[in-house]
């Protein structure tokens, strides 16, 4: 009870407190963002076997070894190394090693350092801007989540139902209390959120013949409205577009490439969603001031 006091009085302590714990968090979201495309691509390959043999009396599913977030324990990659305790110590870890590998000295990529201090940092950011209270927990909840999602697409072209949905309904949920927005503007924000990209989707195949963005690009900006209400949608289109187009441009540019080439939208739209929902009540006042003077 005396610790729960402690978070709830000291701002400083409670922040403190998130960033150790959040770095922890960034290291499972590592793992997370390694090994929820792997379960997936095998979850479609035995679909697709089953589907294939499925008037075959004799075909026996093939029998894999457990994989999940938490079974087998982490191991490099490249040489099968188990990551013991003392190498899974969340950013030290990786100067210790030198960033290379225990076993074979491969190199290891920066993203896990960088997830884990980014995921620190924007926690605390969540811990001093909301204080103690439920609705930092949710908020946390989001971010991570959202984390896990962008980078997951920035890595795959993949935005996961297990992590989009889930995400939509907790939205849903906590605006039941009126947390960020109230319910109504929650599951309208929700039904514009998906049917906005959806318009555009069709209509851009309508156009073009050509699909422009993939279903999980709706699912998570139906997630993102129904945490903050349809009312920060016009600022989270606009504002992840144009980090898109602007990132896509200044790639094609560093590898001076003319013809187009896939950018994941995922991480913009998380980008966008989470500059949204943190200053929410002074975006949504600066635009209703803007078309008011308009």
């Amino acid at each position: 009870m005396q610790l729960l006091a402690l978070l709830e009085h000291s701002p400083i302590f409670l922040i403190t407190v998130v960033g150790i714990f959040s770095l922890l968090i960034g290291s499972f979201l590592n793992a997370a963002i390694h090994r929820i495309p792997i379960m997936l691509q095998r979850e479609w390959d035995a679909e697709c076997s089953a589907h294939i043999h499925e008037k075959d009396p004799d075909y026996i599913p093939e029998t894999l070894e457990r994989f999940n977030l938490f079974v087998p324990r982490s191991c490099c990659p490249t040489c099968g190394h188990q990551i013991s305790a003392m190498e899974n110590i969340p950013v030290l870890s990786y100067f210790m090693l030198g960033g290379k590998c225990k076993g074979c000295k491969t190199k290891i990529s920066k993203q896990y350092p960088i997830i884990e201090i980014l995921t620190s940092v924007l926690s605390m950011l969540i811990a001093w801007k909301f204080g103690y209270g439920w609705p930092m927990l949710a908020m946390l909840v989001f971010a991570w989540t959202l984390i896990t999602l962008g980078m997951i697409d920035a890595n795959t072209m993949l935005l996961p139902d297990s992590l989009t949905l889930p995400l939509m309904w907790l939205g849903l949920l906590v605006n039941l209390n009126g947390f960020y927005a109230d319910i109504n503007s929650a599951v309208i924000g929700a039904i514009v959120g998906y049917m906005s990209l959806w318009s555009v989707f069709q209509l851009f195949k309508l156009v073009t013949g050509k699909d422009g963005m993939g279903y999980g690009d709706f699912k998570i900006l139906a997630a993102i409205g129904a945490w903050g209400g349809w009312q920060i949608l016009p600022f989270t289109i606009f504002a992840s577009a144009l980090l898109g187009a602007v990132v896509g441009i200044a790639m094609m540019k560093i590898q001076r490439r003319k013809d187009s080439h896939p950018i994941p939208y995922g991480p913009w739209l998380a980008l966008a969603g989470l500059i949204g929902l943190l200053w929410r009540d002074d975006i949504v006042t600066g635009m209703t001031a803007y078309f008011q003077l308009g």
